[in-house]
């Protein structure tokens, strides 16, 4: 890192996490920017690319809206204790299927 950050004066590293919702955003991005901009390939030249991605970023800026999240801590909470004590009625269920289906494998 520090032979980077003595190379690039301006550059600041951040660790973030893998799996998380903001980087889901970046791949649906990249995503439209793959469907939208660069198919079909029918660029002349590198820099013709760089165009069409900057205009396509201008009107991305305008275009664009912010995400309404509904997933919210007290859901999770709520998540999190129905993983810890699954309802007794999911076992009886599982057990009312085999026995339904134990007359066909014989």
């Amino acid at each position: 890192m520090k032979r980077l950050q003595s190379a690039y004066g301006n550059l600041r590293l951040v660790h973030l996490p893998v799996h998380a919702s903001w980087l889901n955003q970046v791949e649906i991005y990249f995503s439209v920017i793959q469907r939208k901009v660069l198919t079909p390939n029918d660029f002349a030249s590198l820099t013709e690319v760089g165009q069409r991605l900057l205009e396509f970023q201008s009107f991305y800026e305008q275009a664009a809206k912010p995400i309404a999240w509904k997933f919210t801590g007290r859901d999770l909470k709520e998540l999190v204790s129905k993983l810890k004590s699954p309802p007794a009625t999911a076992f009886g269920s599982l057990k009312l299927f085999v026995t339904e289906l134990s007359p066909l494998s014989t």
